[in-house]
């Protein structure tokens, strides 16, 4: 059994279906590698699709990964770096198909796949994303920090420096992938691409912006408990 089975196994919910209410489930799965993540997400989007599952929230890690975005597809003009250099740093890279150009996925970044269904009153992609953001602007908030959005631009932003990087995917309105928030992330590792593919844009964490270390398990919650506010 893979880990995406593994995973449908043990939380398969339908009480939405019976009740006509409108549930999420937020699971926290710790570190996971990418290609098992982007199976998850394909599996619990087909049973979303198919009304067996309730709405998800997946809270999870990476390990070292850069991921391409579609606006970055069979181009890799946004690593900076070559093979042997992404190898020796234990990187892997991925071509994805979510929205955006091109990231960094890494320990201490708290990333967010939500699995929701837009349907009925959700429909507008542009509103999605405008809705993401205010949960890592108001996430970002309960720590002190600041944090905006940028004109033109996607994700939240301190100053010219990107806190949190959004890029989704919609099927027949079923979301996928989402959100990546540098929480205590070491932000060396974006030295090695030009992320979004900006030039002359910096990157920070929570825990650079507050001066200490930030917890990932106080994020989630915050980050959770925020979702469920802004998604009513």
């Amino acid at each position: 059994m893979n880990f995406a089975d593994q995973q449908l196994t043990s939380s398969s919910d339908s009480r939405h279906e019976d009740s006509g209410e409108r549930y999420l489930e937020v699971v926290q799965l710790g570190s996971v590698p990418y290609a098992d993540g982007i199976e998850l997400q394909e599996n619990l989007v087909m049973q979303r699709k198919a009304g067996v599952i309730a709405d998800r929230l997946l809270l999870l890690e990476h390990p070292h990964v850069i991921t391409l975005g579609v606006a970055s597809r069979n181009s890799r003009r946004n690593i900076l770096v070559g093979p042997s250099v992404l190898e020796q740093n234990g990187i892997e890279v991925h071509e994805t198909h979510r929205g955006g150009d091109v990231t960094y996925h890494g320990p201490g970044q708290l990333v967010g796949y939500p699995i929701i269904d837009l349907k009925p009153n959700r429909m507008d992609v542009h509103r999605y994303v405008r809705d993401l953001e205010e949960i890592l602007i108001r996430t970002a908030a309960h720590f002190g920090v600041i944090a905006k959005r940028q004109t033109g631009m996607t994700g939240v932003w301190v100053g010219e420096n990107k806190l949190a990087a959004i890029g989704v995917r919609l099927s027949r309105w079923v979301t996928s992938h989402g959100f990546a928030l540098n929480v205590t992330t070491e932000l060396d590792y974006f030295g090695f691409i030009r992320p979004c593919g900006l030039a002359n844009r910096g990157v920070t964490s929570l825990a650079e912006l507050v001066g200490e270390v930030v917890s990932m398990s106080e994020t989630s919650a915050v980050v959770s408990r925020v979702f469920l506010d802004v998604f009513e």
